[in-house]
């Protein structure tokens, strides 16, 4: 069975699918990319991709600070996704992957005068991490990079080096993964995941100005909880709120909803899923797979 991809404007054969060795965005890093994902629905047979059109604005919203030009409009972006998706013919939960890259064959690091390409490929994906047994964190030794260096906001390619290098050393040192500080000190995310603290009952997470890239889960998991009548906070979070606070979780669309079972060998609440964490993820899973009515407008349906 042939799996496509789609390419310089067409579906073509994953296998044949390359770019040339001295494409910029392999040299220098200069793509800007998003990560979606789409469920398996087994009792409709259907495939529901989620929240496509808010990845897209986000793709978009990167593009501009990389000095980018969009080869396509945002409706034609979801378009191509759900073809492509279609013609892959998934029976899975499946993972999304738009990239919008700096093409020309050069050297010399500069964005402009420099061509705009867009390639995207899907690939079956199950859970990222064991979303019912708690994460292990540590608290990173290396800093998430800034707004005025390589502005975490914008999903760069190149940025996730940083990335790299948390997610590498804590899993080196034992952990799952990591918190990562600012360079101020305080509580950004995780090395490609944003995180939640249930502190007297009201869910806390880092503001959109913290040095985060600002979640679609993120954004999910913060209406939901309002639909539960969660109280949400934003704001900046210390580093030793993470060893007091009574739940933690981690979101993001690789990682979807996880809790977390300690943090620097300190144990979070009873080293379990909390009451609230649950309850996100309960309603979460049935709203992406298209159970739940009311949110079923964040959820594409490939098959007609």
């Amino acid at each position: 069975m042939v799996e496509y991809v789609f390419m310089n404007g067409e579906y073509i054969d994953a296998s044949t699918a390359s770019i040339p060795v001295r494409t910029h965005a392999f040299l220098y890093g200069t793509s800007v990319f998003e990560g979606i994902r789409a469920y398996y629905n087994q009792d409709e047979n259907q495939l529901y991709a989620f929240r496509v059109r808010e990845h897209y604005e986000r793709m978009l919203h990167s593009a501009k600070v990389m000095w980018m030009n969009s080869p396509y409009t945002l409706d034609e972006y979801c378009e191509i996704t759900k073809e492509l998706l279609k013609r892959n013919n998934y029976k899975t939960d499946a993972y999304i992957r738009p990239t919008l890259y700096k093409s020309s064959i050069k050297v010399g690091p500069t964005l402009t005068d420099n061509e705009d390409s867009f390639l995207l490929f899907t690939t079956p994906l199950g859970n990222y991490f064991d979303t019912q047994k708690g994460l292990k964190l540590c608290v990173s030794s290396w800093r998430r990079t800034s707004d005025n260096a390589i502005p975490p906001r914008a999903k760069v390619s190149g940025a996730y080096a940083n990335s790299a290098l948390i997610k590498t050393d804590a899993h080196e040192a034992g952990f799952d993964d990591a918190v990562v500080l600012s360079e101020s000190g305080q509580v950004t995310e995780g090395s490609a995941m944003n995180i939640f603290l249930v502190i007297n009952g009201v869910l806390t997470t880092t503001n959109t100005t913290d040095d985060i890239l600002v979640g679609i889960t993120r954004n999910t998991v913060i209406e939901l909880a309002c639909e539960l009548g969660i109280p949400v906070r934003e704001r900046a979070v210390d580093r030793t709120e993470l060893y007091n606070a009574d739940e933690i979780f981690c979101c993001g669309t690789g990682v979807q909803i996880v809790p977390v079972e300690s943090v620097d060998h300190r144990t979070v609440g009873n080293g379990n899923a909390g009451e609230i964490t649950k309850a996100v993820q309960h309603l979460y899973y049935d709203v992406v797979r298209g159970k739940a009515e009311k949110f079923k407008k964040w959820c594409t349906p490939v098959y007609d």
